[in-house]
């Protein structure tokens, strides 16, 4: 069983070398590959999932070295949670990105580029999840960062471009930091294995703990995309074709906040920071979800929607507890399902009309009803309608912060609540102008903006929604649904994966052995 904690990482990795040796020819192969790897992770995933939840967690030593000298990877119950959830994801956005052939773009290109991406990308995400190293934590950021990178430029417009040179800033900034941290760290301990340091920790300096644990605060608050460092998302993500969003939305800011609860778990539990953590989620959430009240682009509003929802996984991680770590999980789960079908649902609005400003948008309700029920129920489930399954996730997140007890939690509950009625009212506003008002008629009878209105190039308006698009996207919002559905065994199992990750024990036990 422990082989196949590294499926997820290595079969993405061989499958991408396959895509790039075959180049740009066998489009329908590219394609079945695509698909067969994703699925076969999904499957995976699962079954780890499973394993790991009745027999405790996995772990598979890389090239045959032990820890902590080698590089292993560790499933636990967290790790294998968010794996499964990000697999379905990634199947789900790539089945769309094949029926609207977003690769046909490489038509004339020497060799395909997107399917190949697309699946580092998920290495690296799978990666991320599962390493228990902080080098190859690294290396995965890496690799994400050069799939993204290729994804969010796709296509080569000016606009992608101009994004893609502030992410890939961003990424290097945040890249140089991690190594100047990893370098401190390993002056420091002598290892870099995530086991071994959650026990050698106990032995350093407040100093030095406090400055390594501040460093690598900064760097998985810019992955996550955590207020004061937040400003490069909105202008990055939107520009990107809408499978490319709808994973980043979905996944790459989720691997900075699963670092995130990594880091203060198992290296730093009850560290000084925590008030810290708590300042920064209150302004994440308020910041981001004022923006998207401002917003007249769907997936400019989406963005900072994103923003806000990532101060209530923070704020679960502040808590330092059992309950908050529970509800961080669970919202993380929620939101990466919800978020993706967002994005998805507003490529379909795209593709059908040619815009994603509101202010060009109009009768969707009439002329596009199935569009209109896809983006209605995620975007009810986003802002918090009992009894969905992002009321449950907040609720979980105010009953931790109240039993927390203290002004500072008070106040992030307030916040919370503050945050999920505009984020009510945002979605809200979209809707009413995009879906429920009469359309506003011009020339053509189809509202087509300029690229100087949107921000990003209109694409083909057509009034025919395959089923092949469609289908994936409902799968994603059914999916949010079902969390909803299974909220017992859900929240039951984010309870007991954060009570293994507060205890540390079966994880450092798992690494390093009892004798080690």
């Amino acid at each position: 069983m422990e082989g196949l904690v590294c499926v997820p990482v290595l079969l993405p990795l061989l499958a991408a070398g396959v895509k790039l040796a075959i180049g740009g020819r066998l489009r329908h192969l590219q394609s079945v590959i695509s698909l067969v790897t994703l699925g076969v992770s999904v499957v995976v995933s699962a079954v780890l999932l499973v394993a790991v939840d009745t027999g405790g967690p996995l772990v598979t030593e890389l090239g045959g070295w032990t820890a902590p000298l080698g590089i292993c990877l560790v499933a636990d119950r967290l790790s294998a949670l968010v794996l499964l959830v990000s697999s379905a994801v990634t199947f789900c956005v790539m089945v769309y990105s094949v029926a609207n052939a977003y690769d046909v773009q490489e038509h004339d290109a020497p060799m395909a580029i997107f399917h190949p991406a697309f699946l580092v990308m998920v290495a690296g995400v799978a990666d991320a999840f599962l390493t228990g190293d902080l080098f190859n934590l690294f290396v995965a950021f890496e690799l994400l960062l050069s799939g993204s990178y290729v994804l969010l430029t796709f296509g080569g417009t000016e606009s992608r471009i101009r994004a893609g040179a502030t992410y890939t800033l961003m990424a290097l900034t945040s890249s140089m930091l991690f190594l100047m941290a990893l370098a401190i760290t390993y002056a420091a301990t002598g290892t870099l294995s995530m086991a071994q340091l959650a026990v050698r920790f106990a032995t350093l300096p407040e100093q030095v703990k406090l400055l390594v644990e501040l460093m690598l605060l900064l760097v998985f608050a810019i992955k996550a995309a955590v207020f004061p460092m937040s400003a490069w998302l909105p202008d990055s993500y939107p520009t990107a074709p809408a499978p490319a969003t709808a994973v980043f939305a979905g996944l790459l800011t989720k691997v900075g906040v699963y670092s995130l609860i990594r880091l203060e778990a198992l290296l730093f539990p009850g560290g000084p920071v925590a008030t810290l953590l708590m300042w920064v989620a209150l302004a994440t959430m308020l910041t981001g979800v004022l923006g998207a009240v401002a917003q007249t682009d769907i997936k400019r509003m989406l963005s900072f929607t994103l923003l806000s929802h990532i101060g209530y996984m923070v704020f679960g991680v502040a808590l330092a507890t059992v309950a908050g770590m529970a509800g961080a999980i669970f919202y993380v789960v929620h939101h990466i399902t919800v978020q993706t079908g967002l994005f998805l649902v507003t490529g379909l609005i795209e593709r059908r009309t040619g815009t994603t400003s509101v202010t060009g948008l109009g009768g969707l309700m009439k002329s596009a009803p199935l569009i209109a029920v896809l983006f209605f129920v995620p975007a009810m489930n986003l802002s918090g309608i009992p009894p969905m399954s992002g009321f449950l996730g907040k609720l979980m997140l105010v009953q931790a912060g109240l039993a927390a007890g203290g002004p500072l939690p008070v106040v992030l509950v307030a916040a919370g609540l503050v945050t999920s009625l505009l984020t009510l009212y945002a979605v809200a506003k979209t809707w009413g102008k995009a879906f429920w008002r009469a359309p506003r008629e011009t020339r053509t009878g189809t509202v087509v903006e300029s690229e100087e209105e949107t921000g990003q190039e209109p694409t083909v308006t057509t009034t025919t929604l395959p089923v092949t698009l469609a289908g994936p996207v409902a799968a994603l919002v059914a999916l949010g649904l079902s969390y909803t559905v299974l909220a017992g065994p859900l929240s039951a199992l984010a309870q007991r994966a954060a009570g293994e990750l507060m205890a540390r024990g079966p994880y450092i036990e798992a690494v390093l052995g009892r004798d080690r």
